[in-house]
């Protein structure tokens, strides 16, 4: 595995610095899909895997320097009459060999190593940038008012007071990729991740419009809304939650057909996502005049 497993280490180290410098210089999108601890925890796996297997592999053997049958064939060498030249390499390369042989098994360990200080400063790279230009960037007076009013929306959809957070300790959301959010059913509380409170508070504050990522973070927090108003089942949920987007979305600032446009958006990708989100599938009574539709003398849907 020495020169096989070698090349597989670049190549994957190679890959994962690829991977996190287009996650953090690309499209939101790719943010959106791909949950970046997913993948630091996929690099760190691999790398324990390839020095597990190296390890219980053990060191190469030594090559064998000396001439090979097709070579005493071809120009006579005669292993019974070896000269002092060839006692003298053969004892050089005894010693090569077990000069190289510590080298061989720590190699694996100090592979590691390498991969964990390259996993290491791509989190450290992912940190400051969220520091520098994510929710954590702004001041505690601007997010304690960006707070404050994704709870006055919130509290619009469920038609009584309740209380919006964003988990900036990332103790409650985040972990998954449909983790955006979380909200007791019935309750008063909904706990966002820092991302989707972040695309909130440009669209509210900045007027600024990130596509897809705004509207995902509008059809968030109006699906946290609905579960607080008492809605259990995710499909209803989301479903729900998608036709109140619209008019969610107008209130932090979009124009009607934008909103209206970014929830249709959402409704197509909720059909595309895995089955990991399944539970989130809005049923065939989602849609104009179905026994979902909030507002039947509506043409338009969401």
């Amino acid at each position: 595995m020495e020169r096989g497993g070698s090349n597989r280490w670049l190549w994957l180290r190679v890959g994962l610095v690829a991977f996190v410098l287009a996650w953090i210089i690309g499209p939101d999108e790719l943010r959106d899909a791909v949950p970046i601890a997913v993948v630091f925890v996929i690099a760190l796996g691999l790398e324990v895997w390839f020095v597990v297997a190296a390890v219980r592999g053990g060191p190469a053997p030594a090559p064998d320097r000396r001439p090979q049958a097709i070579d005493r064939e071809r120009y006579g060498f005669h292993e019974d009459e070896p000269d002092e030249n060839d006692l003298e390499a053969d004892e050089d390369d005894r010693e090569d060999d077990e000069w190289f042989e510590p080298e061989r098994t720590s190699s694996p360990v100090r592979r590691f190593g390498v991969g964990l200080g390259i996993i290491a400063a791509l989190v450290a790279a992912v940190v400051l940038l969220d520091g520098s230009s994510g929710w954590s960037s702004l001041s505690g007076e601007r997010r304690a008012e960006a707070v404050e009013r994704f709870s006055d929306e919130a509290s619009e959809i469920v038609g009584r007071p309740v209380d919006v957070r964003c988990d900036e300790a990332r103790d409650y959301v985040g972990a998954v990729q449909h983790a955006d959010g979380v909200a007791i059913v019935g309750g008063e509380l909904a706990i966002l991740t820092p991302e989707i409170c972040h695309a909130l508070y440009a669209l509210a504050f900045e007027n600024e419009v990130r596509g897809a990522r705004t509207g995902r973070a509008v059809a968030v927090l109006a699906h946290e809304a609905w579960h607080l108003r008492g809605e259990r089942d995710e499909g209803r949920t989301e479903c729900f939650g998608l036709q109140s987007g619209v008019a969610l979305g107008v209130r932090l600032g979009l124009a009607e057909s934008e909103a209206r446009q970014l929830m249709r958006q959402q409704l197509t990708e909720n059909q595309l996502r895995g089955l990991e989100t399944l539970d989130y599938r809005v049923g065939p009574e989602c849609r104009n005049d179905g026994e979902l539709d909030l507002y039947p003398a509506r043409d338009a849907f969401p």
